[in-house]
């Protein structure tokens, strides 16, 4: 008998293992293809910018310049083969959001180690503004232990929120399975029992509205952002806004309901400002992976220059 339950037990851990080995290849092959995808993203550019001289040549009826000549008869047959895809090169790396909307995401929300009884409120609200997101206790968790468990249960996005003295004060979004990862600053928060004569909290998938991310980091934050949501049908009353002053972002969680010719906002809560600080191209456990973007203590000065 003790044979036996010793037999059952190292099959388990032959299995156990063959799991973990398949998983650890699949997360190398698709590392692999990431990078060299990556690594086709400049020749990409760089063949965009000799068709867009080609083009704009044969369009104004002007010569083309010395040194495309020699390659000219191959950018025109390749231009006559474009269409309006293929005409333009990819905005992101390996497009990471490719298959949203085809799939509603899966969302895990979670807390820094020994969370105060604050932070564990402000998760739980945080937890019901994202729909199809689960909050989970963090334990004793490793951030490598955490993300492997998220990736072995279909998680698209893991969420970690950090406090500083009891008060929330960063964020982490961390897209699987190959990123992007974005930090957050988080300021001036106020929870939903803090904000008087709030609403009940709804249920439905809501509407998004994001105001003023016009450069391609806002385009890129607003990715990172909205495909938190599944989408939302026509007749929903819950409204979520991200409105971008200063390259700090207020969230605002509302309801609305026409009446005649008027329409009555009711905030659910909560509410807080969010400052984006770090872009990086890789998951959160990957230490090797590069930074898209970093605020740098000198960019604080530079009113002027806006990043989202």
């Amino acid at each position: 008998c003790i044979r036996d339950r010793y037999g059952e037990y190292k099959l388990y851990i032959k299995v156990h293992f063959l799991t973990i080995l398949l998983k650890a290849r699949q997360l190398a092959r698709l590392r692999r293809e990431y990078i060299y995808r990556r690594s086709l993203q400049g020749k990409d550019k760089e063949l965009y910018e000799k068709k867009k001289i080609i083009r704009d040549c044969l369009k104004e009826g002007k010569p083309i310049p010395p040194e495309l000549r020699g390659e000219a008869q191959q950018l025109k047959a390749s231009i006559s083969l474009d269409d309006a895809l293929t005409s333009l090169p990819e905005d992101d790396l390996d497009n990471e959001y490719q298959n949203a909307g085809l799939v509603d995401p899966k969302v895990m929300i979670t807390t820094s180690y020994s969370p105060s009884q604050k932070l564990a409120e402000f998760v739980k609200e945080m937890s019901l503004v994202i729909p199809n997101s689960v909050r989970m206790n963090r334990g004793s968790y490793s951030i490598k232990q955490l993300m492997e468990a998220c990736r072995s249960h279909g998680v698209s996005d893991v969420i970690i929120i950090h406090e500083s003295k009891g008060i929330p004060d960063s964020m982490i979004v961390s897209h699987l399975p190959l990123g992007p990862t974005a930090y957050f600053g988080l300021f001036n928060v106020v929870a939903r029992h803090e904000i008087e004569e709030v609403a009940n909290m709804s249920l439905q998938n809501p509407h998004l509205i994001f105001n003023n991310f016009t450069t391609k980091l806002g385009a890129r934050t607003t990715n990172v952002l909205k495909y938190l949501f599944p989408p939302c049908k026509d007749d929903s009353t819950r409204v979520l806004t991200f409105s971008n002053d200063k390259d700090f972002i207020s969230f605002r969680h509302h309801t609305f309901k026409k009446t005649h010719n008027k329409v009555e906002l009711t905030e659910i809560g909560p509410r807080f400002e969010m400052r984006l600080f770090r872009l990086k191209l890789g998951t959160l456990e990957m230490k090797e992976s590069e930074d898209e973007w970093v605020l740098r203590p000198y960019m604080n000065t530079a009113y002027k220059r806006l990043v989202l």
